[in-house]
């Protein structure tokens, strides 16, 4: 069976587009009062990422990240191996990893 040229097209641009993906995250380590949050945020934003980051009462800094799954990998060895420049990260964990049809958040923010 052949596709009409229109249908391929269509079926083709359908395609072409990134996978979008949505994953939680908790950093642990010396990752408050070292203006983590500010830092995450800058970097997905940078990386045309949508989420939010948030300060936990255990220490840590919990958020959620969306977008291409290229950037998503990017973000993550972020969080992982970089931070702000006065971190200390001990560990990542990252969960929920999950492909979406769209956007569930927009744009980067802090919560509190």
């Amino acid at each position: 069976m052949f596709l009409s040229l229109p249908l391929f097209c269509l079926v083709s641009a359908i395609m072409s587009q990134p996978t979008l993906t949505s994953v939680d995250f908790e950093i642990f380590g010396n990752v408050q009062g070292v203006c983590f949050r500010m830092y995450t945020e800058d970097e997905g934003r940078s990386l045309g990422l949508s989420g939010w980051v948030k300060n936990t009462r255990q220490g840590t800094v919990i958020g959620q990240i969306q977008g291409p799954s290229d950037k998503i990998r990017e973000m993550k060895h972020w969080l992982e191996n970089v931070g702000s420049p006065s971190s200390r990260i001990d560990r990542a964990v990252f969960s929920n990893q999950r492909d979406i049809p769209k956007l569930e958040v927009r744009g980067f923010s802090t919560r509190y």
